[in-house]
């Protein structure tokens, strides 16, 4: 099965090594330069990811992506050039499931899009063990392994290591990890969770140059494995 790949942008040159780079890894891609387009190509093929820049002729992209979050959950990866920590928030809050500032490289880009793939394929959901490079983690013991040696984790600690291993090399917002790990009420409570990155990183041994868990400021966490860097 070729997964479909619908591209948004109105720059030519962007569809034409987007096409080539996606079905050289056996997507299926489609192109569209407008949100009308966009919306019409999505009714005719409903694509399995959309991948959606911000500039558009007819709008600005966060309008089709609004629109699409009214009736459905389809994953959106946006391209954008507007760096600012306020504006990546709103899109995360709009809903878009991950993020690429421009200029990219198209590898990270394709590992972007297969992330959303396997979370949207999700062949074992209710598997009990979790792997991510040299991380185990086996959910109906709360054990975790790294580099084969067990790790003793707090409840919470093992809480956010299980939900970033569930969603590996993707951005968990950190409302949304504050919300799960401590509740609704604690959505704004972000020292809390700087806290407990903090603690969990001394214990993985973690430091600024591995980076295995990932700070991207003012937004979230991404686990990344640092075996293929």
């Amino acid at each position: 099965m070729a997964y479909k790949v619908l591209v948004v942008d109105d720059e030519a040159q962007i569809h034409t090594f987007m096409r080539i780079s996606l079905e050289a890894e056996g997507f299926e891609y489609f192109g569209a330069a407008s949100i009308a387009s966009a919306l019409a190509q999505y009714q005719a093929q409903q694509p399995h990811i959309l991948v959606l820049d911000l500039g558009l002729p007819d709008g600005d992209g966060i309008t089709l992506l609004q629109t699409l979050r009214q009736s459905n959950k389809v994953p959106v990866l946006i391209l954008t050039a507007r760096d600012q920590e306020e504006e990546k928030i709103r899109l995360l809050e709009a809903g878009a499931n991950d993020y690429l500032s421009k200029p990219f490289g198209i590898r990270e880009l394709i590992a972007r899009i297969k992330v959303l793939v396997r979370d949207l394929v999700d062949e074992s959901p209710l598997s009990d063990v979790l792997l991510f490079g040299a991380l185990k983690l086996q959910k109906s013991t709360h054990q975790l392994w790294f580099n084969e040696q067990e790790i003793a984790l707090t409840k919470k600690e093992f809480a956010l290591i299980e939900t970033l291993m569930s969603r590996p090399s993707q951005l968990v917002k950190q409302t949304e990890l504050l919300r799960d790990i401590w509740g609704e009420t604690h959505q704004q409570d972000s020292h809390y969770l700087r806290i407990l990155v903090s603690q969990l990183r001394k214990k993985l041994n973690d430091s600024t140059e591995q980076q295995l868990i990932k700070t991207e400021a003012g937004l979230g966490y991404r686990l990344t494995d640092t075996s293929q860097s």
